[in-house]
């Protein structure tokens, strides 16, 4: 579905923008942790206006860029950035970290990288840190009434879990069939988006996860002709579904639409299937 990002709060100011996620919106938090998981050589960094490695796992610009370019400020930076300090607090915080998933094993074959609950921890203590900055008052009302947040998790607990290692059976495909597991995962994803409810989030994008069989490594490790490998598809398109349904039903129990999602796997496939329009 299409989201409309306003670029100001009622109070004239921009919006600060929070970001927590995996490696699809870490603007570089990773560069800071002892972790394989890392974008800090070439070619990452190609198209980006330094054209050097930022941490960004992109050659430019990520999603948050876009968004915070979209709404009319410079970007959210790294928390673990030693540059986020001070005025720099106002504009939000990027707390996402490449790896990491919905799952607390996903991710298990990189070290030290922030799992989602850990993100949540450092938004806690980003909070305290902006009340002592700004005063309590106004920091609860950056936060809740004049901010946006973005959450994207959810492919690494397929790519880097459920299918992974490439062309074994995984403990959790031994576990579960494609459908049982993407409800189970639906299942821990929504205590995210409730604590995420709980620590402030009241305008939240969610993105759902893209057309996995089609990625670089999926297309290496799995196709036979080149073509999007239809399992893997078809496990994306059935976590989407799920997703879209426990939104929802979560927009319905908070009575107010906090939980927006965006249709990361038709974007992406309108990109491959008709590249010329875009």
């Amino acid at each position: 579905m299409g989201v409309a990002i306003e670029g100001a709060e009622s109070g004239g100011g921009r919006r600060a923008l929070f970001v927590f996620g995996d490696s699809l919106v870490d603007s570089g938090n990773n560069n800071y942790l002892p972790t394989t998981a890392r974008a800090d050589s070439s070619p990452y960094g190609l198209d980006y206006p330094t054209h050097r490695p930022t941490g960004r796992f992109s050659n430019g610009f990520n999603l948050p860029d876009l968004i915070s370019q979209h709404i009319g400020g410079e970007a959210a930076m790294p928390y673990l950035s030693p540059e986020m300090r001070g005025q720099k607090l106002l504009l939000g915080a990027n707390f996402a970290s490449a790896g990491v998933g919905i799952l607390n094993d996903t991710g298990s074959q990189f070290e030290g990288i922030l799992r989602i609950f850990q993100q949540f921890a450092l938004f806690q203590q980003y909070q305290e840190r902006l009340s002592i900055e700004v005063g309590a008052e106004e920091a609860q009302r950056i936060i809740v009434n004049g901010s946006l947040v973005l959450i994207t998790i959810g492919s690494n607990d397929f790519v880097n879990n459920y299918f992974y290692p490439p062309n074994i059976a995984s403990a959790r495909s031994l576990q579960f069939t494609i459908p049982n597991f993407c409800s189970y995962v639906i299942c821990e994803y929504r205590k995210i988006l409730m604590r995420l409810y709980e620590l402030g989030g009241r305008k939240v994008l969610v993105t759902g996860i893209g057309p996995l069989g089609c990625i670089p490594s999926q297309l290496a490790e799995r196709s036979i002709n080149g073509e999007c490998v239809a399992e893997i598809q078809e496990a994306a398109r059935i976590f989407n579904q799920l997703l879209i349904k426990m939104t929802t039903e979560l927009n319905n129990q908070l009575t107010s639409p906090v939980f927006i999602v965006a249709n990361s796997f038709q974007i992406n496939m309108d990109f491959i299937n008709q590249p010329q329009r875009f």
